[in-house]
């Protein structure tokens, strides 16, 4: 089978409705995928029931059915029979967590390599790294280990910006991610701006949406990808 994962950077680009700039690069991902199930586990300020009410009504123009894993009694099983999976955004950490507590992190990266479409934005894309190391996140709880899902080679760090507000003197983003590089000058790192996304079908990596993405590695720093481009080097 081919793994066939799309990692969005965000689920609204600016004044955008919920999901709603997804929807061209979600709907070729549900074609051969009608049962999905929704993973809310990064939602920590919202109920799940609500989380899942609110995907299910910015997908509603596609023909699926979305369910939340919080509505079956056994997770791992619900994840084996699903045809697609979704998670959502939200905190990284306390997202890991409950993947690790629930014994679901072999049982997603199996069935994304056995063909189990995969969709991701903000905190469900951090985790299809190779850690959640480049997170945005306050790690408001510690998770068993800061290992992801692996579904692509390298470090990601969703809704990339090195925006600098006047008057504020904390670190760029691009000066944590140098952080990062400086211990693991080995790992790259891609930055994806909000209103883009990676699109891994099989050996395949593409840059999607119209807005350039950035490549951190070793003395490499914020080198600009252009829109479109084919990333399949970093797999």
């Amino acid at each position: 089978m081919t793994i066939n994962a799309l990692m969005l950077s965000a689920s609204k680009e600016g004044d955008t409705p919920y999901l709603a700039h997804t929807l061209p690069f979600i709907q070729p991902m549900t074609r051969d995928a009608r049962h999905w199930v929704f993973i809310p586990y990064a939602g920590v300020t919202v109920s799940y029931d609500e989380y899942l009410q609110k995907v299910q009504t910015g997908l509603a123009s596609l023909d699926i059915e979305i369910r939340g894993i919080h509505e079956f009694d056994d997770p791992v099983a619900a994840i084996n029979q699903a045809e697609g999976v979704m998670v959502g955004g939200g905190n990284t950490f306390h997202l890991l967590h409950e993947l690790y507590r629930l014994n679901l992190i072999e049982t997603i990266k199996t069935r994304v390599q056995q063909g189990m479409a995969y969709i991701g934005w903000s905190a469900g894309s951090n985790i299809t790294g190779l850690s959640i190391r480049t997170t945005n996140d306050m790690p408001i709880i510690e998770p068993a280990s800061f290992n992801a899902l692996g579904i692509l080679p390298f470090q990601l760090n969703p809704h990339y910006t090195n925006f600098v507000l006047p008057g504020h003197n904390g670190e760029t983003r691009a000066q944590r991610l140098k952080e990062f590089t400086c211990v693991d000058p080995q790992t790259p790192i891609i930055g994806i701006q909000e209103g883009s996304a990676l699109w891994r079908h099989g050996d395949t990596l593409s840059l999607v949406g119209e807005k350039e993405a950035f490549l951190f590695k070793g003395e490499i720093q914020e080198q600009a990808i252009p829109a479109h481009s084919d990333l399949s080097q970093y797999l």
